[in-house]
């Protein structure tokens, strides 16, 4: 077999590299001691996205992409995984869920947000759903020839940036009905509650919504009445593909970063590294690296060879639940290497160490991927996840 990486998907890997260094890199400190980037900063940030042809690498050119296969997608965010603050987020991935828009939707949302003239943020967890979605309280009730919403959603990242949300939304209060709506930001009834902080800096907000009265039309549903949850799991499965690849690039950063340290830093006569101690980390983590490296690198694979779609969710979960505790355990160890040092803010290890923490919790917690997997045994059998592509 070989497996070696076709000299296209190398090149995105290397332009990728390169950006994070020149263009991302530059901004973390910034970012991390004020706590937000100037707009200018932000509106050259994502002109250089386009002009480096990262925007919407995840959608087809014909509507603006870049049209890169799975595996492309997956070595380029392990590249811009590397920044801290969630850089990486500054090249825009339009929600999977918008391909499967009408015509006008597809040109109205899709096309505009590839080309980064718009941008959406998905609205979905409330203060008393998450991983269950069936106790969404957000309901879009039929009056007339319009719907009317109305609720509160939490968490939803790159609100601030964004200018329309896909809100996931329960018709006429039924649970049975999930639905997701394009409702753009500025229509009257959408308000901003409040932008609480969090552990992690990041380079956009997670905000806090209200939805009173809020009315559109039919042509703002995305995919039809009753389809949103089958459209928002879709969505689930990319974001936790590129959450695994980001972890990746985070844990394989501090890695680098931590062995560098370790020959330089001298204590007792002789490198750090030299103590069994510190190499056995080493050890570990290049070990862990190298598994969730060659996990995200075949399903990747997998799914542009047309793998099955059940396959994909459950395959996401197992690489989602690895990678996120993976990067966790090696930060952890990069922190202990660095000492004192690695708790220092401008050092990346420590930013990295509080930027993947949140990795194991959204698009769906470590438990919850166990669910999903365990679930997939009961219904599949070991070899969906022993088993190798014939």
């Amino acid at each position: 077999m070989d497996l070696t990486l076709p000299p296209d998907d190398v090149a995105w890997a290397e332009r990728a590299r390169t950006f994070a260094e020149e263009f991302l890199f530059p901004h973390e400190e910034e970012l991390e001691l004020t706590g937000h980037l100037s707009r200018a900063t932000k509106d050259a940030l994502r002109a250089a996205v386009v002009e480096h042809g990262f925007n919407a690498i995840n959608h087809a050119r014909d509507v603006g992409g870049q049209g890169c296969t799975q595996l492309q997608q997956t070595v380029i965010n392990e590249q811009l995984g590397k920044a801290t603050g969630a850089l990486w987020a500054v090249a825009w991935h339009p929600a999977v869920p918008l391909k499967h828009g009408t015509k006008a939707q597809i040109e109205n949302f899709l096309v505009p947000s590839c080309l980064g003239r718009r941008r959406a943020a998905v609205a979905i967890t409330e203060p008393d759903a998450g991983s269950d979605t069936r106790l969404i309280q957000t309901r879009a009730d039929r009056r007339g020839d319009r719907y009317v919403i109305n609720g509160e959603k939490w968490f939803v990242t790159s609100a601030d940036e964004a200018d329309y949300l896909i809100v996931h939304a329960h018709v006429d209060g039924d649970a049975d009905k999930p639905t997701l709506f394009l409702i753009d930001k500025a229509t009257p009834g959408v308000r901003i509650q409040r932008e609480p902080k969090f552990m992690h800096t990041y380079v956009f907000g997670h905000l806090e919504l209200v939805f009173e009265n809020v009315e559109v039309d039919d042509d703002r549903i995305l995919g039809g009445v009753g389809q949103g949850l089958e459209l928002t799991k879709d969505w689930f499965v990319e974001a936790r593909l590129q959450i695994a690849a980001n972890c990746l690039g985070a844990a394989i950063r501090a890695f680098e970063l931590a062995n560098d340290w370790a020959g330089k830093r001298v204590q007792f006569g002789r490198p750090i590294r030299e103590f069994q101690g510190i190499e056995f980390m080493l050890a570990d983590m290049a070990t862990e690296i190298m598994a969730a490296k060659s996990l995200i690198y075949r399903v990747a694979w997998e799914i542009d060879h047309g793998t099955d779609r059940k396959v994909v969710h459950a395959r996401a979960s197992a690489l989602k639940l690895y990678s996120s505790e993976m990067a966790g355990r090696v930060l952890d160890k990069a922190v202990q290497i660095f000492g004192g040092r690695g708790y220092m803010r401008d050092n990346p290890v420590e930013r990295l160490y509080r930027d993947v923490r949140v990795d194991r919790i959204w698009e769906g917690t470590s438990e919850i991927q166990r669910v999903i997997i365990g679930g997939q045994l009961k219904k599949r059998g070991t070899a969906l996840f022993t088993g190798w592509p014939t």
